[in-house]
C-alpha cells in the first residue's frame, strides 16, 4: 500500500491497523517514498527468549519464597552473638 504523508496524517489509525494486519505501508511526500510502516512480527527466537526469561524469573521467585534450609540465630541473644564474635577476634590476635 502506498499513501501520501497528508493522507497518512489524516488516517493514521487506519494505516496503523493495516500494518498490524501484516501489510507494509509506504508513505510518500510529493510522490517520492520517504518512509515505511511495517508490521512488527515476533520471531520464534524472540518468543523463546521471552519464555525463558519468564521461566527464570519464576524459578528465582520460588527460590526466595522457599528460603534457605538450616538453623537460624533467632534463639541467640544479642549479647551471645557479640561475645562469640569478640572471642573469635581475640583468638585470632594470639
Amino acid at each position: 500500500m502506498m499513501i501520501s504523508a497528508r493522507e497518512a496524517n489524516q488516517q493514521f489509525s487506519k494505516i496503523l491497523e493495516t500494518a498490524a494486519n501484516g501489510e507494509t505501508v509506504t508513505i510518500t511526500r510529493r510522490g517520492v517514498p520517504v518512509a515505511k510502516l511495517v508490521p512488527l512480527i515476533e520471531t520464534d527466537r524472540e518468543t523463546a527468549e521471552a519464555a525463558a526469561r519468564e521461566r527464570r524469573k519464576a524459578e528465582a521467585a520460588a527460590f526466595f519464597e522457599k528460603g534457605l534450609e538450616g538453623g537460624t540465630i533467632v534463639d541467640w541473644s544479642r549479647d551471645e552473638i557479640y561475645m562469640e564474635r569478640l572471642e573469635k577476634h581475640w583468638d585470632r590476635q594470639e
